[in-house]
């Protein structure tokens, strides 16, 4: 993987969609972007363009999303022009749909890094955070089919070029590749950027391969004391495994597991 290097990065962003196509020609993630101005949310756009048979790998991204959202529909927070908003429709069979989260977590985490960024990490499932601040989040809809195949849309929210100054709310919490590094970063190497490894990890699972080792190294969460919240129910252990299909393994103080397949969790030491 190639190391991008300040002096490569900082400049003006203009955001060349047609750029973006013509290096990843060839490949199955990005052959096609749609590319909208202002969208109520690239996942639902997705969704519909799904439905009606558009190809695997195309991307719908946006500068600006009135009604993003993120995991438990909460809202996504950025400023018009300054992020990646995209979704990918994908349609894997039934056992590769969980990889498809891991290769996602994992590409934002490979791009980040090539930043020259100091120790991302994933935080479970899929969110990557820098210094306790998260730089990206990730959503993953599902349809799946009688047959076993599915239509499946995957969200990136990857904060660029955000002030986190400019949302008082989560600026606390939130961080950007711009505020890590100190200058402003092109989108469109970038976006490309993770697109390939997105693109190369997807390989993987087409032939057949798991990345749930790959991806488990890189989750903070794994041996740490954490709250895991889940409608209802709290529940609480010591993270200590995920299975092969990601789902987080809790250890409690009686000695007894329990394995949590989605949630929000919270650290507790």
């Amino acid at each position: 993987m190639r190391t991008v290097f300040q002096t490569d990065v900082c400049m003006d962003d203009k955001f060349d969609i047609q750029r973006v196509e013509s290096r990843m020609a060839g490949r199955l993630i990005g052959c096609r972007v749609v590319h909208y101005q202002t969208l109520s949310s690239t996942m639902d756009k997705a969704l519909k363009l799904a439905s009606q048979g558009t190809p695997d790998g195309t991307i719908v991204s946006a500068e600006q999303q009135t009604e993003g959202r993120g995991r438990f529909n909460r809202v996504w927070r950025s400023n018009p022009g300054e992020d990646l908003l995209f979704s990918v429709i994908l349609r894997p069979v039934a056992s590769q749909l969980a990889f498809l989260n891991m290769a996602a977590s994992l590409a934002v985490l490979a791009t980040v890094t090539s930043y020259g960024i100091n120790k991302p990490v994933i935080k479970w499932p899929n969110d990557v955070l820098v210094g306790a601040k998260k730089i990206s989040g990730i959503l993953v809809e599902a349809e799946l089919q009688p047959d076993g195949a599915a239509n499946v849309i995957i969200g990136f929210g990857l904060n660029v070029n955000l002030d986190p100054s400019s949302h008082p709310d989560i600026a606390e919490t939130t961080t950007s590749i711009n505020a890590e590094i100190g200058c402003k970063v092109d989108r469109t190497r970038v976006f490309t950027n993770l697109l390939e490894h997105f693109d190369d990890l997807c390989s993987q699972i087409w032939l057949g391969h798991s990345l749930t080792q790959r991806w488990s190294n890189e989750l903070e969460t794994i041996g740490r004391n954490v709250r895991v919240g889940w409608k209802e129910q709290i529940l609480e252990g010591r993270a200590v495994a995920v299975d092969d299909q990601g789902n987080l393994v809790l250890e409690h103080s009686d000695g007894t597991t329990t394995t949590v397949t989605a949630g929000e969790v919270t650290l507790r030491d």
